[in-house]
């Protein structure tokens, strides 16, 4: 088995499981919203920044922080002037941010021009056979495969909500996959995005990854590797890159989560807000992509599920991480744990770089909701599993929103 990780793994909810425990365990992954804007500058055709990272400033291409920020941000160890000239690359076990409140990402402008976005990756990692051990005696059979199908594009009118969540570790660039999803605080016009865990924190033996990004309807028009050569950013990103200036996850996943296997896996999801790198005419990211789903936190079980549809961009072999796929399927359950929630778990032949894309169910409404995210699948692929969201996964949704409220 593998974890479908940063572009090449996945994970982890909550199930049949009690509020109290679940309620204890939860200790909330908040961020420091301390996102440096650059300006001073503008981008070329490809993204390329054409002058250097500032924030208010006077078009000199120097910084111009706030004193306050400026001293947040080093008492993190992060001097912003080293960061964005590449100190962000310095992976040291002892400077990497690694606690639940830990969390900085400083906005680099122009950094991910197309060529890092289609190049971002992840090396395949295997799963150890004693991490989806902890059958609780209710796991059922393993689902028969489902073959990913294409999204049709423009993927804007056909999975308005998808997009890739783009970030550095010390492995190098990754990818996953991320959803955008409706925020109680600020209804109509959201800037919140779904993920899993493992796509924004790398767990019991990590930190917090940098330069988190997500790009909404990336490569909308669905043009393959080679026609994206040499292409301009607004082909692959028509509607802008925006960076994660909040993030957070359970604790559960900081505490127990692991580059392979099923780890915090029943908590493997998260939960990011997001601001435009570029100006969006002052429109959320909502208003920008015209949607956002809205969460379900109670969890159904099995029996009641007709039906789910996992959507994300597999960037592992046979996938090369450009084209939205998308699996249905009835959920089973997968037990990876004796004091964990089950998971729900579908045929599917997505790979890694599918981690953190939403799984949605249509309710008798007609409208759909989003219940679970990409967490975990087998190294030859074949079936997915993520978590059913309840209390912890409610926490996290929350914690994000009242941090923006007002704003």
């Amino acid at each position: 088995m593998r974890s479908i990780r940063p572009s090449s793994t996945v994970r982890r909810g909550r199930g049949p499981y009690r509020t109290s425990r679940a309620l204890a365990a939860v200790a909330l992954a908040s961020a420091l919203a301390m996102t440096a804007t650059a300006c001073g500058g503008d981008d070329d055709a490809d993204g390329r920044s054409t002058a250097g990272a500032s924030a208010g400033g006077s078009g000199d291409g120097k910084l111009r922080i706030p004193d306050d920020l400026r001293q947040r941000l080093k008492e993190h160890g992060i001097d912003i002037d080293k960061w964005k000239n590449g100190a962000w690359k310095n992976w040291n076990k002892q400077d990497w941010l690694r606690e639940a409140d830990d969390f900085v990402n400083p906005m680099i402008k122009g950094l991910w021009n197309p060529d890092r976005m289609r190049d971002a990756d992840d090396p395949d990692k295997g799963v150890d056979d004693n991490d989806i051990s902890g059958d609780q005696g209710v796991t059922d059979p393993e689902p028969q495969p489902v073959r990913a199908r294409t999204v049709v594009p423009p993927y804007h009118s056909n999975a308005a909500t998808s997009g890739k969540l783009l970030f550095d570790a010390p492995e190098g660039t990754m990818v996953c996959s991320a959803t955008v999803v409706t925020d109680p605080a600020h209804p109509g016009k959201s800037d919140l995005v779904w993920t899993a865990g493992h796509c924004v924190h790398a767990g019991k033996k990590g930190g917090w990854y940098r330069n988190i990004a997500f790009v909404p309807s990336y490569n909308n028009q669905g043009r393959s590797a080679a026609q994206l050569e040499n292409t301009g950013r607004a082909e692959v990103a028509p509607y802008g890159v925006w960076w994660a200036d909040a993030a957070k996850t359970s604790q559960q996943w900081i505490s127990e989560g692991g580059s392979t296997g099923g780890k915090g896996a029943s908590y493997d999801f998260a939960v990011i807000h997001v601001t435009p790198e570029r100006g969006s005419g002052g429109r959320s990211l909502e208003e920008t992509v015209g949607g956002a789903l809205p969460v379900d936190f109670d969890a159904p079980p099995v029996s009641k599920v007709a039906s789910l549809t996992a959507s994300g961009y597999p960037a592992a072999a046979p996938y090369d991480g450009q084209l939205l796929y998308q699996c249905q399927d009835r959920p089973g359950r997968l037990s990876m744990d004796r004091s964990d929630p089950t998971m729900y778990r579908i045929g599917c032949t997505m790979t890694g770089g599918s981690s953190g894309g939403g799984w949605v169910e249509t309710g008798a409404d007609g409208k759909p909701t989003l219940v679970s995210n990409t967490s975990i699948g087998p190294v030859s692929s074949g079936w997915l599993a993520g978590p059913r969201l309840g209390d912890v996964a409610k926490g996290v949704y929350d914690s994000v929103s009242e941090q923006f409220a007002g704003r």
